[in-house]
């Protein structure tokens, strides 16, 4: 049975008992959105509205993906809190133990809001705790997720609030959920300062893109939705016209829109995120370069070759030999 009134997120001038689970390889700046709005709302407030501790899975230091160490004790020691917050990034699986979700399972059976920050809800999932909740994660594990955790409801949000449980993407959305916590529960004059100390522009919850996109492009919601079909299509890339017509505009519009908006074509931009994700492909995982050629578009492995090592200066081979 789901709680909605054990949710946080709702009016409430109480300070927050407030734990932070740092797991191994987590990206410091998805870090730093979960832990400096809070810095930010108490100075602000003046006074303490979150009292936070940090806490690693084990009790041993975890190392973020910039070299910084974050020291807490291990999560199985947190008697109570209010608020968790849960920042991962990579090595999901690997840190996945019997222990981590025994103690994420007992913290929310006390009732306490548990918000999950870019890998940090794979672990909520591996934990049973997302079934038949909405959630969200990192964009680039969405549709992984998605197959993997079919009971949970998953959306291609920034953030998403579901009874006790919070999810979002990496560092920005996570702002925006935090932004988003401090609004509804201590007002959104204090979120609205708390914003403006990082000359941040929250986004809603609403749906996640590959980039965070410029203001201009925010404003176009007509060149939004080009670009948005752009990345739903990597893998069987659609003609310009129908692009286009996708987004309500004439083949010379949408031209005219993207040479003033983003300086290229849209020929040339449909390209240039193609091989922005080939190269996340490469560089994040173990596919087969025939593999990543089909997931981005292309028809034959030797011209996927030609373009990827034109945009980036080397073949995935060499550049997967240069990163061991």
């Amino acid at each position: 049975m789901k709680n909605e009134v054990l949710s946080i997120f709702k009016p409430d001038p109480r300070p927050l008992s407030t734990a932070i689970l740092v797991l191994d390889d987590c990206n410091t700046l998805s870090f730093a959105a979960a832990v400096d709005p809070m810095r930010a709302a108490n100075r602000r407030a003046g006074k303490p509205l979150f009292n936070w501790k940090f806490f690693t899975s084990n009790g041993q230091p975890a190392a973020l993906t910039s070299g910084l160490e974050i020291n807490g004790s291990a999560i199985s020691k947190l008697a109570k809190c209010d608020l968790l917050l849960v920042v991962a990034g990579f090595r999901l699986e690997e840190q996945t133990t019997p222990a981590l979700l025994a103690s994420l399972r007992r913290i929310a059976s006390q009732n306490s809001t548990i918000a999950a920050i870019d890998g940090g809800p794979w672990f909520l999932a591996r934990a049973g705790l997302l079934d038949g909740e909405t959630a969200t994660t990192h964009w680039e594990d969405l549709e992984d997720f998605a197959t993997r955790f079919p009971q949970v409801n998953t959306r291609r949000d920034r953030f998403c609030v579901s009874g006790q449980f919070a999810t979002s993407g990496g560092a920005a959305p996570c702002i925006d959920m935090m932004l988003h916590l401090i609004s509804t529960r201590f007002g959104s004059d204090l979120a609205r300062r708390v914003g403006s100390a990082f000359l941040y522009d929250p986004q809603p919850a609403g749906r996640q893109g590959l980039t965070s996109a410029p203001r201009p492009i925010r404003r176009n919601p007509r060149l939004a939705r080009a670009l948005e079909r752009m990345e739903a299509t990597f893998a069987d890339p659609l003609p310009i016209p129908e692009i286009a017509a996708h987004a309500g505009l004439s083949p010379r519009a949408l031209e005219m829109r993207f040479q003033t908006h983003l300086g290229q074509s849209p020929k040339s931009t449909y390209l240039q995120m193609r091989l922005e994700e080939a190269l996340r492909l490469a560089t994040d995982t173990s596919l087969p370069v025939r593999d990543i050629a089909l997931a981005t578009g292309f028809g034959t492995p030797a011209s996927f070759a030609r373009a990827f090592k034109a945009a980036h200066g080397k073949s995935v081979r060499d550049l997967r030999a240069g990163s061991i």
